[in-house]
């Protein structure tokens, strides 16, 4: 009997390491369906012929679409309730159909915002979800382990990017099945290679309260504050990459290079940059080194006027560069630090609201920094997203 019990344990051993590339895998798979439509956003505006504006108001839908669904998600508790890998697929698989609904002739404005807003509601289950069943998985090395899903994402978010800086003779409708066929085998491949957790500790009751309760405990508010802060600076600085490279060119006629590509590149190397913060964080505390890629990314945000006014386009992209990578370091510690604090048989309602309430602060500072540009001058207006690493740093620095 101790043998066959050695014999399943080494078993368990063998395939566990296997846990977190499929994790990662189908992450990215999956998460493909949060930046289908930017990739294609152009050509979605000529095939329908709408409106310019109309580039707006899809991009908000779909992260109006993954607020609404985290809210909801949290509200049920059902992360927590449910198997995270069977609700992973479940979402996987219903993202997909309304993301190739999306090919279908004949659209308007209002049933293209409608299907991104019912993709980005799906995406509510697989985001913060993959991140709960990491958590049930790794409870050391938590922050390496989430450093590579988050890391997935950035990449993930980097390639409509990628895309704009080389013609390619691939149609959109090409590309809009074939991310619904690789998002459903994400969702496939966590539903039969990813069972439930060693440390998962299932809720077994609805708790329509259970998301407010985590955040009685202040180390877990701390780390949610911290989380908030950095979100007011991250999307608004990926959103205005482009238009922080245009500013510079604009202000040196005589230089050129590729915006896209760069823009690409800027945020990529967030990808690699929490890979690395992960690492960091098995032998440092991990609050430490959140603190600190926090701290670096506010200093960006304050110096950036100055930025603005170098000559030499090499120490320009090198320190953009260097503020792609302190930008997103601190995220995957951040939820690692949620998921720690957490109440155990909450953790993924835990990690659903406050991705929630996240997402939520990234419409504002957006739209803060694109009022802003029409009444600043566009080197300015960039300081303004060091107000959220700084109350993040305060709820950080105060003794829990």
């Amino acid at each position: 009997m101790r043998r066959h019990n050695n014999s399943f344990k080494l078993a368990g051993m063998k395939s566990h390491k296997l846990v977190l590339p499929i994790i990662v895998v189908s992450q990215f798979c999956c998460t493909s369906l949060w930046f289908a439509g930017n990739g294609v956003m152009n050509d979605l505006v000529s095939t329908f012929n709408l409106d310019n504006s109309a580039v707006g108001h899809l991009t908000s839908a779909v992260q109006f679409g993954f607020i609404s669904g985290t809210l909801i998600f949290a509200l049920l508790t059902i992360a927590d309730r449910f198997s995270p890998s069977k609700v992973f697929f479940v979402c996987a698989l219903i993202g997909s159909l309304f993301n190739l609904v999306t090919i279908i002739d004949n659209q308007t404005l209002y049933s293209l915002a409608a299907i991104r807003f019912c993709t980005g509601f799906f995406l509510a289950g697989i985001y913060p979800v993959g991140m709960k069943i990491a958590a049930d998985y790794f409870d050391k090395g938590l922050g390496l382990s989430l450093g590579y899903l988050v890391g997935a994402l950035v990449v993930g978010t980097a390639c409509p990017h990628f895309l704009k800086a080389f013609d390619t003779n691939v149609t959109w409708q090409f590309l809009i099945v074939f991310i619904s066929v690789i998002a459903s085998i994400g969702g496939i491949l966590m539903l039969l290679l990813v069972p439930n957790g060693p440390f998962r500790k299932a809720s077994q009751k609805l708790q329509l309260s259970a998301w407010s309760q985590n955040f009685k405990d202040k180390h877990f508010r701390a780390a949610a504050f911290g989380y908030f802060g950095h979100m007011w600076e991250l999307y608004a600085f990926w959103a205005f990459v482009p238009l922080i490279l245009s500013t510079f060119l604009s202000k040196n006629p005589t230089l050129s290079f590729n915006v896209p590509l760069w823009s690409f590149i800027i945020i990529a190397v967030g990808g690699l940059a929490c890979i690395f913060s992960g690492y960091l964080s098995l032998t440092h505390k991990t609050k430490r080194v959140a603190f600190t890629a926090l701290l670096l990314s506010c200093l960006c945000c304050l110096i950036s006027p100055f930025v603005f006014e170098w000559s030499s386009q090499y120490l320009f992209l090198g320190f953009l560069l260097f503020w792609g990578i302190v930008v997103i370091a601190d995220s995957p510690l951040f939820s690692t630090l949620v998921a720690q604090n957490a109440i155990p048989k909450l953790k993924g309602t835990a990690l659903t609201i406050v991705n929630c309430i996240g997402f939520s602060i990234t419409i504002i500072s957006i739209q803060l920094i694109n009022y802003v540009a029409t009444i600043w001058s566009p080197s300015y207006i960039f300081m303004l997203l060091a107000i959220g690493p700084i109350l993040g740093l305060i709820a950080l620095y105060k003794k829990t």
